[in-house]
């Protein structure tokens, strides 16, 4: 029988609670009427807190940490990874994923501060609008939807391109259909629905890389009909690949590891969703930061000893990886079993791949829905979009995300899908803007509690290294957006390729600046930044959790 706990709320000052406004106390001393500590009170407790949307907090600590890996371990490790070893070779890749991990988190720990602290539905929104400016939480906001739901419409073709592996007579159109109605349906339902679908989908695909990972080592030490291979593709071809350059010296290897540092950043999107998730989870102040810690360990575990496998089997220099492709034959799973003379491994992994996108496309629309309550929330977007019904289902939220899927029906001709692809570079660098934006609602957040004297050994959750970790990302998100169109230069500047890998940052800035320009927002000052709304809501609801006991229930 598991004990129940009670944990009491650290106190701030003057006997709060962290969880209780901060309200002004009349001085005795008018001539102090002007104190330093008086005048945070002041600014910090008079402002009406609004209401939060109705969510339902039915998601666990193993759902939330499972719905940011079926976000992020999607196509981009089961097909992309090979592109980043041709790109870059086993090493250069390898040492990409690292540098880009140690940036993803310093994002999950800046944002598992803020939503431990204040733990809302659209949590990316409120945090640019509350503690910078809201114009930036208007931009950030939309793109990050568009992001999500265009997102939507492409993992949708993909399930039609996945399925014709095995039957090319059936059109893609059919599947786009038939999915499309599955998904909408999904997410229509108690968002614990969702999160147990997510759980078992994303179970698959942690069974599948620790399948792989076993294989691989089995396969390296000299099972099968291959010999001892140890590092033998690091000496030949070699460890880092030349990319685009003419010569193979030391900059054509690192073009390579840039433009897989690059790459990387795309494949770890998704893992900043538990940021989304924490407005209907159990217990926040308890599960989020145990699911920030579990699950970016998890994620760049899972990354980082699959590139390292796949670099020690396949060499940079096999057509295949860098051939493209959406189904399982451009996986490097499959190369790497082909390599080793495995037949049957390609129809399981398309099988698997399958699974992989329909967890995609499951999280688009739950996190796409939730966005737009948070947009709704802050006046960014119509109010009705934050309409729940009894169960918490935001159902306007997720019919309008939904119905941008259907945008993957132009695929289905040929200048339909010259329009498509370009709502998808539109959603690219969506991710790298967030978090960039991210790390600097953090360091804002932090200024915004030294303004109301609360300390951070005080917080629910306390990260390491910052605020210097938030800076550090900042710094890199901000470089690799500005460079990642660094191709359009490489032979020659190409106007068409520019254009194409900056038009989501171009879009960014015209959202911004058009906001500002209508509605002249200000900054926030430290001081007036709202420290309040949502923030009492998760300690005034009753859990009946209980610890797992069996075995079983404490591995899942």
């Amino acid at each position: 029988m598991a004990s129940d706990k009670v944990e009491i709320a650290p106190k701030s000052q003057n006997d709060k609670f962290i969880t209780e406004p901060i309200v002004n106390e009349p001085h005795s001393d008018s001539g102090n009427s002007h104190d330093g500590m008086h005048d945070v009170e002041k600014h910090g407790a008079n402002r009406e807190s609004l209401p939060v949307p109705d969510l339902k907090r039915k998601l666990k600590s193993r759902h939330l940490q499972m719905i940011a890996i079926g976000g992020t371990i999607g196509t981009g490790l089961f097909i992309g990874s090979g592109t980043a070893i041709a790109n870059a070779g086993p090493a250069g890749a390898l040492i990409a994923y690292l540098f880009v991990g140690s940036i993803v988190y310093s994002v999950m720990t800046s944002l598992g501060e803020m939503a431990t602290y204040i733990p809302i539905p659209g949590a990316f929104t409120s945090y640019a609008t509350r503690f910078v400016d809201p114009s930036l939480g208007f931009a950030m906001g939309w793109i990050y939807w568009f992001s999500w739901a265009i997102t939507f419409a492409l993992e949708l073709t993909a399930t039609g391109l996945i399925i014709q592996y095995w039957d090319q007579s059936i059109s893609i159109g059919v599947f786009i259909a038939v999915f499309w109605v599955c998904i909408t349906a999904a997410n229509l339902l108690p968002v614990g629905f969702y999160g147990e679908l997510e759980f078992w989908l994303s179970t698959v695909k942690i069974i599948t890389i620790v399948g792989f990972m076993l294989f691989a080592i089995c396969i390296d030490a000299g099972a099968g009909h291959r010999p001892y291979l140890g590092f033998h593709t690091w000496r030949d071809p070699g460890a880092f690949a030349p990319h685009l350059l003419e010569s193979t010296g030391a900059t054509a290897k690192f073009v390579g590891f840039w433009a897989v540092l690059i790459q990387a950043g795309f494949s770890y999107q998704g893992t900043e969703l538990v940021g989304i998730a924490v407005g209907e989870c159990e217990n926040p102040r308890k599960t989020m930061p145990s699911a920030i810690r579990k699950t970016f360990y998890r994620i760049l575990l899972f990354f980082v000893l699959t590139i390292f496998f796949i670099g020690l089997l396949v060499p940079y220099t096999n057509e295949r990886l860098a051939a493209g492709g959406s189904d399982a034959s451009a996986s490097p799973f499959v190369i790497a079993a082909d390599l080793a003379g495995v037949k049957v491994l390609p129809g399981i992994i398309n099988g698997v791949l399958l699974t992989v996108v329909l967890s995609a496309a499951n999280s688009n629309v739950y996190s796409g829905s939730r966005i737009l309550i948070g947009l709704a929330q802050e006046g960014f977007a119509p109010r009705f979009l934050k309409t729940t019904s009894t169960k918490g289902v935001p159902y306007y939220g997720v019919a309008v995300t939904s119905a941008i899927g259907l945008l993957a029906f132009l695929n289905l001709s040929n200048n339909g899908a010259t329009v498509f692809n370009w709502f998808v570079n539109i959603s690219g660098v969506a991710g790298f803007i967030s978090w960039s934006v991210l790390n600097g609602c953090h360091i804002a957040f932090m200024r915004a509690l030294a303004a109301r004297n609360i300390s951070r050994d005080l917080l629910p959750y306390k990260a390491m290294w910052q605020p210097f970790f938030a800076w550090y990302g900042l710094f890199f998100n901000v470089l690799i957006i500005l460079t990642q169109g660094f191709t359009a230069w490489i032979p020659t500047f190409d106007v068409s390729s520019f254009f194409v890998a900056y038009v989501s940052l171009i879009l960014f800035v015209v959202l911004y600046l058009g906001h500002k320009i209508v509605f002249r927002t200000k900054f926030v000052r430290p001081i007036d930044a709202d420290l309040d709304t949502g923030r009492t809501e998760p300690d005034n609801a009753v859990y009946e959790s209980q610890e797992p006991t069996s075995i079983w229930r404490k591995i899942f």
